[in-house]
């Protein structure tokens, strides 16, 4: 390794270490915080003020450019999904027919399919207080505790493990982009991983860590939905849509080019951003009726939609702008080299590099960012499935949630869990999500 390499590294550990001092001590916004470590990284890579910073600029815009309409859009079908009580009627239907034995396993589908467009943060505040409702109604459990937990935890699985491996969230779709994988192979790849680690991580993993807790009153602050909930068959195909759309632009590319051509049109529509569009515009009518006019409906869908849009946007721009100042500086290079020696494996690689910056930053949609961006050079030139190399990237952003993860004290909150019971909980849970899908990615890429 040469001095220049050395001094790369260096400064990529300074950037990203101070941006986690001004987090966590100086409790600063990540979205400054940030910022300020994408110009100690750059500077002390070497480059002049002036290159740091337009790859600052760079970075931050290409992100934003691409992703934020897809983020407001996501969260704007949350907010709808929430509002009309679509999705909590679904999660309460699922759980009485599942009865008590199958209630586990009932939390943890419920959670896999309400993730699909929702991110994690308003998943967790729509479901964990309908679990934890539904869990105290529940008959036979001589730990009425634990008996919540059992419930609650699979759902935290579910979403986690969605939130991480299957487009159209934002976290894996912004991988798929900077690697240029292919968009519904990694949809199907995301889903043949998350099914076998979900279910390892939630109902099978909450009977051992849910023992001999005992859980406060949570600090819950929902919003009242607007109306009664509309049929479950209107809420699921609201849910699935998007999914469905960018699922079907691979169809295609499958067929005879004579046949190819009469469908080409799905192509279009599996673009995330005009799925999520055409989702949007489709679920108004469908979720709230004649009541889809009204102003105040729509004042209050917008406003619980965009008050935490900002956050999120300046993060994942922060974010973005971090990754191509690492980019420009060359550690994407330098990662390339070291996959190149044969010591690691791209995937491993991968999983490894974004392990390392979820635990550094705590964000699980930075880890992701920063890792695809240097992971480039490393996937073009090993010649790795972009795709797998996707899924790493997602299972190694949730490694081990801890103090300056936002969502260790959400998650805190909601379950009633001291500080101590929540690493026992939703640490090891986040852990076993991101090695277990480690494995599976592993495994799969051998087989698929």
């Amino acid at each position: 390794m040469t001095p220049e390499d050395i001094r790369l590294i260096l400064s990529a550990v300074s950037g990203i270490g101070l941006s986690v001092l001004l987090i966590v001590k100086g409790r600063l916004h990540p979205f400054i915080a940030l910022l300020c470590g994408a110009f100690v990284a750059g500077l002390g890579a070497g480059m002049s003020p002036v290159a740091t910073a337009a790859a600052v600029q760079k970075g931050g815009g290409d992100i934003l450019g691409g992703t934020g309409l897809v983020v407001a859009l996501g969260l704007s079908l949350g907010a709808m999904l929430q509002l009309s009580d679509g999705a909590a009627s679904l999660a309460r239907r699922g759980l009485r027919l599942a009865g008590n034995a199958g209630a586990p396993w009932a939390s943890l589908l419920v959670a896999l399919v309400i993730g699909l467009p929702l991110f994690f943060e308003t998943g967790l505040v729509l479901l964990l207080p309908i679990l934890a409702t539904a869990a105290a109604n529940l008959p036979g459990d001589a730990n009425a505790d634990a008996g919540k937990l059992r419930l609650m935890l699979p759902a935290l699985a579910g979403l986690s493990v969605v939130h991480a491996l299957v487009p159209p969230h934002p976290g894996p779709l912004l991988a798929v982009t900077a690697l240029s994988a292919d968009l519904g192979r990694t949809i199907l790849y995301g889903l043949v991983v998350a099914v076998p680690t979900a279910i390892i991580a939630g109902p099978l993993l909450s009977r051992l860590t849910a023992r001999g807790i005992a859980l406060s009153a949570p600090s819950i602050e929902l919003s009242e939905p607007l109306q009664a909930a509309p049929a479950l068959g209107i809420s699921l195909a609201v849910i699935l849509m998007p999914v469905v759309l960018i699922a079907a632009g691979q169809i295609p590319a499958v067929l005879p080019a004579s046949a190819a051509a009469s469908v080409g049109w799905l192509t279009f529509a599996s673009n995330p951003v005009f799925a999520l569009l055409l989702t949007n515009i489709v679920a108004l009518p469908l979720l709230f009726g004649r009541r889809v006019g009204d102003a105040a409906v729509q004042r209050t869908i917008w406003t619980d939609a965009m008050k935490p849009a900002g956050t999120i946007l300046l993060s994942i721009g922060a974010g973005g702008a971090l990754k191509q100042v690492l980019v420009s500086a060359g550690l994407s290079d330098l990662l390339a080299k070291v996959a190149a020696g044969g010591a690691l494996s791209p995937i491993v690689l991968a999983w490894l590099v974004a392990v390392g910056i979820r635990l550094a930053t705590g964000s699980a949609t930075v880890a992701t960012i920063t890792t695809a961006g240097i992971m480039g050079g490393v996937v073009a030139k090993s010649g790795a499935s972009p795709e797998w190399v996707v899924l790493a990237i997602g299972a190694g952003s949730v490694f081990f949630s801890h103090v300056n993860d936002p969502g260790f004290w959400l998650v805190k909150g909601y379950l009633g869990t001291s500080t101590a019971d929540t690493f026992r909980t939703w640490s090891v849970l986040e852990t076993v999500v991101s090695v277990v899908g480690l494995a599976c990615v592993l495994g799969a890429s051998c087989l698929l």
